[in-house]
């Protein structure tokens, strides 16, 4: 019990790692419209609530112990609740904050490049063909849907998994309304990319150029 208790309730690392994780949100999305404005407070949203529990009051262990009747172990590992509900104890939840770790590193490169891409296409008054925007049509947009996904495998709360499929819903709506707007702007350079070029996620064959461009910037 003294090493949950020790776990918990500090909120100056909460407002730190909001204060972060916001920053990183805000300099590279750089929301325009007010649908991306919502988008992004929704993601903020999930930052707030995910280091809330994570180092502040663990809402969901309360919840599924309190009210469910589950019997977790009150430890600093219990908030890894997948390895937790399924036994894997601290092991687990290493392996499990691992491979969290490689879909919110993967996500934060998406998003990093892609941002570095649009802002080269508007400076010179151009689409995005480049780079990732090689290979996705909405890097940005999958880095941050990566990026959610690995915080819920690596610290899942109750509200987290609710916000998920609203952001997940949130972005593929915004995808769909700036390719129209784009289809308008560009025309036909704009549907020929977009019939070469997947939405969120490369084709199987393509894999190894996507994993290449996140690890090497692309200077075209």
């Amino acid at each position: 019990m003294d090493d949950f208790a020790m776990h918990y309730g500090h909120w100056g690392w909460v407002l730190v790692a909001v204060l972060i994780a916001s920053w990183l949100l805000y300099r590279f999305v750089a929301p325009r419209s007010w649908r991306e404005w919502m988008g992004a407070g929704l993601v903020q949203a999930f930052i707030i609530a995910l280091y809330a529990e994570m180092y502040g009051f663990p809402l969901t262990i309360y919840l599924l112990t309190g009210f469910l009747g589950i019997d977790l172990p009150l430890t600093g590992f219990s908030g890894h609740l997948w390895a937790t509900l399924l036994g894997y104890g601290s092991t687990g939840a290493m392996l499990e904050m691992l491979l969290g770790g490689v879909f919110i590193l993967v996500g934060l490169v998406l998003l990093i490049r892609g941002w570095v891409q649009v802002y080269r296409a508007s400076l010179e008054g151009r689409l995005a063909t480049q780079g990732v925007y090689g290979l996705v049509r909405h890097p940005q947009y999958t880095g941050i849907m990566l990026a959610v996904f690995g915080q819920i495998v690596h610290w899942p709360t109750v509200i987290t998994l609710l916000l998920f499929p609203v952001i997940i819903f949130a972005y593929v709506r915004l995808a769909r309304r700036e390719e129209s707007a784009l289809a308008e702007r560009f025309g036909e350079a704009y549907q020929a990319y977009r019939q070469s070029v997947p939405k969120f996620f490369p084709r199987l064959q393509d894999w190894r150029g996507f994993l290449r461009s996140l690890l090497f910037a692309h200077q075209d």
